[in-house]
């Protein structure tokens, strides 16, 4: 029914954390700039773009399923949107078990997915590079 309102939460508050976290990079990038600090690796991916792919993963799952929530009649676009908050007590409550289950589940589930990638792109990161092992050799 309303599922999708905990990984929408996620999304809304990890794409807020990493917009200010892409600000914060980018004025810590123009200060090495101007002070003459040496300068971070060029292709190492900041932290604010992996909460971009987090954020991306929450949005797409987010925009997916109130399409089909919306598609099978569990939301309307007038108020009041979730159509269990019109239908008494018991539908709210059921409403509210489902997002403190499925819908937890699943933001946890994004996150961890997202978890994953963020250490395979460190490990990957890490490696040493085709030129490095064949200058070694």
């Amino acid at each position: 029914m309303a599922c999708f309102l905990v990984p929408g939460t996620e999304a809304v508050l990890v794409t807020g954390a990493a917009l200010i976290l892409a600000k914060y990079e980018k004025n810590r990038a123009q200060l090495d700039l101007t002070s003459g600090a040496p300068a971070q690796s060029g292709n190492r991916t900041g932290f604010s773009r992996k909460l971009f792919w987090l954020a991306g993963l929450l949005w797409g799952g987010v925009i997916l399923l109130a399409f089909e929530h919306l598609w099978h009649g569990e939301i309307q676009p007038f108020f009041p949107f979730l159509t269990a908050a019109a239908e008494g007590p018991e539908a709210v409550s059921e409403m509210l078990h489902e997002m403190a289950t499925v819908g937890v589940s699943m933001a946890v589930l994004v996150t961890a997915v997202w978890g994953v990638m963020v250490g395979v792109t460190a490990a990957i990161a890490k490696r040493p590079g085709k030129a490095e092992a064949g200058a070694a050799a």
